[in-house]
């Protein structure tokens, strides 16, 4: 392929669980942010553009802590996730502030993206070893008689946190790494050594196994998802936002799990053993920071990263 992969970085969410807007919060003594060490890691694995999804609303203060100091490195455009983006005729609900989701946000991105691209979250670390198994992938497969996504699957126990409860997408793939479905848990503890899940506000709990693989959210696509979930947001719109008009969100793993269970594409599992750090809650930054502090100190990254 001739195009270079493009990373796409979701950075509109509000940030609500943690209190703050935890895209640009330092998290070293350097002031790097979540984000910069995703990017250092992209461009070493071969990425040629960052695609930042951001509100208007945090615009200068997000070009302050990033996107100028990166702009020198690595081509950078920014794209805009606001309630109003919607299709011709549609309206957002009265009274509805929440964003509209992860399908909605790249969705949002669709004239920035030149080529196959991946999708992260802003907040969340993912290692060095996922930027270049999807790097690979996304420069040796091509769409052919199906979509041929993948995504990054991470160890459950990998991927939780002492403070609070967390949402992950669990995956089933089969004997040859495909997915098969997606899970979405929206509550997920740790329960002392266990993993537990609830869907009826903690009256009751099932427990996951550890080693279960789940999705932090890292994708890699063709531009063919992007006029599905253009096709698939007014089917949204119109059938299932009702029923949730101030909180349903058009969630990116369920447009992969439709255009699975119809055959129309698979998405491989690409496993990684890497340890996701992220702030889901406050209380998290201070062990995020010190991973990070161990990362630098044991050379897996240098102390000033665009220096």
């Amino acid at each position: 392929m001739s195009v270079k992969p493009t990373l796409v970085i979701m950075a509109a969410g509000m940030g609500s669980r943690y209190g703050g807007l935890k895209q640009i919060d330092k998290i070293d003594e350097q002031g790097d942010i979540i984000i910069d060490f995703s990017i250092y890691d992209a461009i070493q694995a071969g990425f040629g553009k960052v695609v930042f999804i951001i509100k208007h609303a945090i615009e200068a203060d997000f070009k302050a802590a990033i996107g100028e100091k990166i702009a020198k490195y690595i081509d950078v455009e920014y794209v805009y996730q606001e309630l109003d983006k919607l299709p011709e005729g549609y309206s957002v609900p009265e009274g509805r502030e929440k964003p509209f989701g992860t399908g909605h946000a790249v969705l949002c991105a669709k004239d920035a993206i030149p080529g196959p691209f991946a999708v992260i979250n802003a907040d969340d670390f993912y290692g060095r070893g996922a930027f270049e198994k999807i790097s690979a992938f996304l420069q040796s497969t091509e769409d052919d008689d199906k979509y041929r996504y993948a995504f990054v699957g991470y160890e459950l126990h990998n991927t939780l946190t002492e403070n609070g409860s967390v949402a992950r997408g669990v995956c089933v793939v089969d004997d040859d790494s495909n997915l098969v479905t997606i899970n979405e848990r929206t509550r997920i503890e740790k329960h002392g050594e266990d993993a537990e899940y609830t869907e009826d506000a903690g009256e009751s709990w099932v427990k996951l196994p550890k080693e279960s693989y789940v999705s932090m959210n890292m994708w890699g696509f063709s531009r063919s998802i992007l006029d599905e979930l253009e096709s698939r947001f007014k089917v949204f719109l119109d059938e299932k936002l009702p029923a949730n008009t101030l909180k349903g969100e058009y969630f990116l793993p369920f447009v992969v799990d439709e255009l699975l269970q119809e055959g129309k594409a698979t998405a491989k599992m690409l496993p990684t053993a890497d340890v996701w750090h992220g702030v889901t809650y406050k209380e998290d930054k201070p062990l995020v920071s010190a991973a990070i502090k161990g990362m630098k100190d044991s050379g897996i990254y240098p102390t000033d990263l665009w220096s």
